[in-house]
């Protein structure tokens, strides 16, 4: 029998017009974006349907846009396919979106929780004084040394250990830059600086960790219907009383990716699908896995291409 995990993005993912498609097909994708309307006060929808890049590069609007476009994709494929997922993990942001499908979150509560999570996140760093670097062609252990190494007081770190040969450092610049220029002088040539507006998943989020836990300790957590496989741990869980502390911990532990994707694998899953805006993660999951199957849902030509 085949197993399914769903899938969904992250920061990053985003683009203006991303669920507008569904949302003029489908009632239920529509009311998914009105609900975001209304638990957050003013016309998310519209950032999604038709916002600029810099709006929607703001890290307090790009959080809830990506989760209420990728659970309006999932609201759709859970009513015109039936489909669930055995398995449900996301890239940091997107683990709020697998735990709204698992039913642990709410999706008010999730939007809510994930605008006040990209403001935290952004206030937690002045803007210009952190960043992130996609290194690639380094293996951990080399790369946590090259860290160590160029931190020299400062904060840097792996923050993304996205697939073999793709991890990301999140931190101050000049420890990033630090950590750049020491692995070119090792021989290592191929980094690039993420466009980003604060460095995720590092030390320097503990602020933003902080005033998190305030936010979710206010939420109310249902039974999951299916286990969430954590970005902290790499493991499956389905055990409601520890999404929060999960949750906290995400923000300044790395995003165990690769390590999540392979974790999937040897729980016996043979299909990805990736739920809501861009295909990164399939193409994540490629690499990490030559002989799984993969497939992404944005829009109405990815969801009628989906193999029921």
């Amino acid at each position: 029998m085949t197993k399914t995990a769903l899938i969904f993005p992250g920061q990053g993912s985003q683009y203006s017009g991303m669920g507008k498609e569904l949302a003029e097909n489908f009632k239920i994708a529509r009311q998914i974006f009105e609900e975001a309307d209304d638990a957050l006060g003013f016309k998310l929808s519209a950032i999604c349907f038709s916002g600029s890049e810099e709006e929607l590069k703001l890290t307090a609007n790009t959080q809830p846009a990506i989760l209420t476009a990728s659970i309006a994709v999932l609201r759709v494929l859970e009513q015109e396919s039936g489909l669930k997922g055995e398995y449900l993990a996301g890239h940091s942001l997107g683990e709020y979106s697998a735990l709204v499908c698992s039913g642990a979150l709410g999706f008010a509560d999730a939007v809510r929780t994930v605008r006040a999570r990209g403001s935290f996140m952004q206030e937690a760093v002045p803007v210009g004084t952190g960043s992130m670097a996609a290194m690639l062609s380094i293996e951990k252990n080399v790369l946590e040394e090259i860290c160590r190494d160029a931190a020299q007081g400062d904060v840097v770190a792996p923050a993304n250990f996205n697939s073999p040969g793709q991890i990301v450092i999140a931190g101050s610049v000049t420890a990033v830059a630090r950590a750049i220029e020491i692995a070119r002088e090792r021989g290592f040539r191929k980094s690039m600086l993420l466009p980003v507006s604060a460095p995720f998943h590092c030390a320097l989020m503990k602020p933003a960790a902080e005033r998190l836990a305030q936010v979710l300790d206010a939420v109310k957590y249902g039974e999951m219907s299916a286990p969430v496989v954590s970005n902290v741990e790499a493991t499956a869980n389905n055990d409601k009383g520890r999404v929060r502390d999960l949750l906290v911990r995400q923000v300044c532990a790395p995003v165990l990716w690769e390590q999540s994707v392979i974790e999937m694998a040897a729980l016996g899953v043979t299909r990805f699908i990736e739920v809501g805006p861009g295909k990164v993660l399939s193409g994540l999951v490629k690499r990490i896995l030559k002989d799984v199957a993969t497939a992404n849902v944005e829009d109405l030509s990815t969801f009628k291409a989906l193999a029921p």
